[in-house]
């Protein structure tokens, strides 16, 4: 039998954010931004629906003259994301079969 795949991270542009974040130690807002060539506002409800999971932890300061939001995995979301990995390359392996 075939594992459920995680549906918070089975969209693609929060998939693609969670896996940005595993690679770094933090990723501001406009990082993601250039990164997943999305809009600004499908980023910003994506970001909440993985912070409201826990899967992620933003943060929000003030730079030189703006606000910046920045963006770490939490440790939920890391076990998150690699059982998502193990999942879908089940799928993947029987591919192999």
């Amino acid at each position: 039998m075939l594992p459920e795949l995680d549906p918070l991270l089975h969209s693609q542009l929060r998939l693609q954010i969670v896996s940005l974040l595993v690679g770094v130690e933090s990723a501001e807002f406009n990082f993601i931004l250039e990164q997943t060539a999305a809009t600004r506002g499908n980023i910003s409800v994506q970001l909440k629906k993985l912070s409201e999971a826990g899967y992620i932890k933003v943060s929000k300061s003030f730079g030189k003259s703006y606000p910046v939001t920045t963006c770490r995995i939490t440790e939920k979301g890391l076990k998150a994301f690699d059982q998502y990995v193990e999942s879908i390359s089940s799928y993947l392996d029987r591919r192999k079969d």
